[in-house]
């Protein structure tokens, strides 16, 4: 992790500060969403979420996205509002109205009040441990009625950028996840099932998922 956190750091720095116009967050966010979306199935190219014309996956991530860094000081100060207004962004048109933000199952809401407590809990843990184990709690859990994993790696993004790591928001983790697909899918696999060995295997590979996120950044030369 303090190896994906240099090479994150030497990126901002040393392009980040002299390029860091709105449209370079919003290309970022844009790449994220696409990617995202085509963990989820998306059939749709980069080029037609772009312009809009893409199918349903991608317009769940591009409506979430769109409006994701708005809710970074909520995440710091209300966690639950945050992921529930997250869902509710993402969700909109496919899980009923009434299901928007709420949590499916009373162990799903129990296991987000678990997760906003270690959100707004002090903690000396690295901020890209946090972010890694928020992204695989929610998918995990799956606490909502869809959308779980799209809200999962828009809520590890929003961790990065409220807790310091990339404020501008310029790196793409999502696409780090797609570019290592399949390390992706079964390290989720060992978080869930495989006990303190699966959470390290999984905490190990984000860390690489990281670096190659800070490459699909559109600051990367």
């Amino acid at each position: 992790m303090a190896a994906a956190r240099d090479g994150i750091d030497a990126l901002l720095r040393d392009r980040g500060l002299r390029r860091s116009a709105p449209d370079l967050t919003a290309e970022s966010l844009l790449r994220g969403a696409h990617a995202s979306a085509v963990l989820e199935g998306s059939l749709s190219s980069l080029d037609e979420v772009r312009s809009g014309s893409c199918d349903e996956p991608s317009r769940a991530a591009v409506r979430l996205n769109t409006q994701l860094l708005a809710l970074g000081p909520v995440l710091t100060r209300s966690p639950l509002q945050a992921l529930a207004r997250m869902h509710a962004l993402a969700a909109k048109g496919i899980s009923p109205d009434a299901e928007l933000g709420r949590p499916a199952s009373a162990q799903g809401a129990d296991r987000l009040r678990a997760l906003a407590r270690t959100l707004v809990t002090p903690t000396v843990a690295p901020a890209l441990v946090l972010a890694a184990v928020v992204h695989a709690d929610l998918v995990t859990v799956a606490p909502f009625s869809s959308c779980n994993a799209i809200v999962a790696r828009a809520a590890e993004r929003l961790v990065l950028v409220s807790r310091g790591v990339d404020p501008k928001s310029l790196v793409v983790p999502e696409a780090g996840h797609l570019a290592n697909r399949r390390e992706y899918a079964s390290n989720l696999r060992g978080y869930r099932e495989g006990g303190p060995g699966g959470v390290q295997a999984w905490l190990l590979y984000a860390a690489e998922a990281y670096a190659s996120g800070a490459q699909a950044s559109p600051l990367a030369p």
